[in-house]
């Protein structure tokens, strides 16, 4: 049986699953495999020994160039995180020759497509199916599954974080600020939430899922990306007054020659199954021409779930290391020459409907000024809710819109902004009903 030499780059939560993987399953990794994967090497700054994993004859080293330069390594599995010395880290292994498995979405989102280029000029797998909603299988679903099909759209609540937050402030009518401090107690949040809860971890796994979906180049910097700081549970509980659920969405759709890509909260059906996506779980909904829709749901972070994805790359390569071959399936889903720079639909062009909601000075006239500037705009209210005064004088106003141009949205809500009829920011969350 041939033996397949691993070295782990980054000892943490998800290196130590990793390891307990390999050292646990061996024999039903071998069985499925036909070769035994052995884990050489580990490398981590901060060198500890005990992690509760028995590592028997693996060596800790606190210089990762050392395990990248090891001629016996053939898979280099890198876990440091971020996109600065990771990146170093993985370019050095594939110029070497090394095949990569990676679960870092920071560093494909922001440089996937040069690690590319290099991995294909030097003949290596890059595989990645850990970053993006964990133990879910999506990279190799869009990859292999779903190859004969074109994918028409897809919706996905990637980020346990929020999801857990507006979970908590739906079913027990927490703030932000309490859910987000629970979350941080339970260790779903970091001690610096923003790249969760402002919905940029969320945007680099979309950009991933982008790329595989429609054969396009990478993009990140064009996805419009909102967090849900500004969700309460006023809006919470309007939106199930009308029947929807407000969820943090990834949302991927075809548009002619564009594709939008835009990561927002967003109001769903409760009859939609990702409206059912509780706590910090995970799922994603892709509609396909020749499948229709089918839905992915599970762990989207924690250790062992996101181990289960790594290994799943490490085995991937192991049989084609043993049939020698690489590169088998390609990496991003379509051949090289066939990745094409398709643009992100502008903001400013979507179409969808609205919820509006507004602090309105109880003055006479002040709706139909709101509602004036809004019909001006070219933007039809299909429903109008008020509630009583508050302890404040002020009366929330909530519109629901018919389908409107977000650029129309904008410009009116600038101008009521500029009026006196309102008090403080407005409140906009798009409408999805096929989601």
């Amino acid at each position: 049986m041939k033996t397949i030499n691993i070295g782990i780059i980054g000892y943490g939560v998800v290196g130590a699953g990793v390891a307990t993987l390999l050292v646990q399953k061996k024999e039903l990794l071998e069985a499925r495999t036909g070769a035994s994967l052995t884990l050489k090497t580990i490398a981590d700054i901060d060198i500890v020994t005990d992690r509760g994993v028995d590592l028997g004859n693996t060596v800790l080293v606190n210089d990762a160039m050392a395990l990248i330069n090891d001629p016996e390594i053939d898979i280099v599995v890198e876990l440091v995180g971020g996109d600065t010395i990771a990146k170093q880290f993985t370019l050095k292994a594939l110029e070497n020759g090394k095949h990569v498995v990676t679960a870092n979405k920071a560093l494909l989102a922001g440089h996937g497509n040069e690690l590319v280029k290099t991995a294909r000029e030097n003949q290596v797998d890059l595989a990645f199916e850990a970053s993006c909603g964990g133990c879910m299988p999506i990279i190799k679903s869009l990859r292999e599954s779903l190859v004969a099909n074109s994918i028409l759209s897809m919706s996905a609540i990637l980020n346990g974080t929020c999801n857990y937050i507006l979970t908590k402030i739906s079913q027990d009518g927490s703030s932000f600020e309490d859910a987000l401090k629970d979350a941080q107690k339970l260790g779903f949040a970091e001690a610096e939430p923003s790249l969760d809860v402002d919905g940029h971890d969320t945007a680099h796994k979309l950009a991933i899922l982008n790329s595989l979906a429609h054969g396009m180049e990478i993009n990140l910097k064009d996805i419009h990306v909102e967090g849900i700081r500004n969700i309460t549970p006023v809006d919470i509980e309007f939106a199930r007054s009308f029947g929807y659920t407000i969820k943090l969405l990834a949302i991927g759709k075809v548009q002619g020659d564009y594709v939008e890509a835009r990561v927002h909260p967003t109001m769903i059906p409760h009859a939609n199954p990702l409206s059912h996506v509780d706590h910090s779980m995970n799922a994603i909904a892709i509609d396909a021409d020749a499948t229709g829709k089918t839905m992915l749901y599970g762990h989207g972070a924690g250790m062992m779930p996101t181990a289960s994805a790594v290994l799943s790359d490490i085995a991937d390569i192991a049989r084609n290391i043993i049939s020698n071959t690489n590169r088998r399936v390609p990496i991003l889903g379509y051949l090289q020459d066939n990745i094409k720079i398709i643009p992100i639909l502008p903001m400013k062009e979507l179409q969808t409907r609205y919820y509006l909601r507004f602090e309105a000075q109880d003055h006479p006239g002040v709706l139909s000024k709101i509602s004036g500037i809004l019909g001006a705009n070219n933007i039809s209210i299909k429903s109008v809710h008020q509630k009583g005064r508050q302890s404040n004088g002020k009366v929330p106003v909530v519109m629901i819109t018919h389908m409107a141009k977000e650029e129309w949205v904008q410009e009116a809500l600038t101008q009521i902004a500029a009026t006196d009829s309102v008090v403080g920011d407005s409140v906009v969350i798009r409408i999805e009903e096929d989601v």
